[in-house]
């Protein structure tokens, strides 16, 4: 029931091999065990201040290193979280900019005052419509 003829063929393209998943994997373990340190440190500095603040000098310590750990478990976590959004595709990379927003002087920067000139930005011929 296939066609016949010169150029007839299957229709169906090559198999595609789906994309490895053990990088996303591992970041979204790195997101979960960063977001669950970063609650137990947050509990026990709650725990650390409560004890402070009832006369246990050693705990003001504690309540700090505690602090400062869930702080950064929580920055991990938001940065392994922008890897993984990166990687899904959902967001990008900076965009590099436009070639006529990169003014090259010959001059080194020198402070503005009111006898020099500010050089303008340069926009592309034909407007915006025509730069795209």
């Amino acid at each position: 029931m296939g066609s016949q003829g010169k150029r007839a063929g299957s229709r169906r393209g090559p198999k595609q091999k789906a994309p490895a998943r053990a990088p996303l994997l591992g970041l979204a373990l790195g997101v979960t065990l960063s977001v669950v340190a970063w609650g137990y440190l947050v509990y026990a500095a709650i725990d650390f201040g409560a004890s402070a603040r009832g006369g246990e000098r050693n705990a003001w310590y504690f309540l700090g290193l505690a602090s400062l750990g869930a702080v950064a478990c929580l920055f991990m976590g938001l940065m392994l979280v922008a890897r993984l959004l990166r990687r899904l595709g959902i967001t990008s990379g900076p965009r590099p900019p436009r070639p006529w927003q990169i003014v090259e002087d010959d001059e080194p920067e020198a402070p503005l005052d009111a006898t020099r000139e500010i050089t303008p930005i340069v926009r592309p011929p034909g407007g915006r419509r025509a730069a795209r």
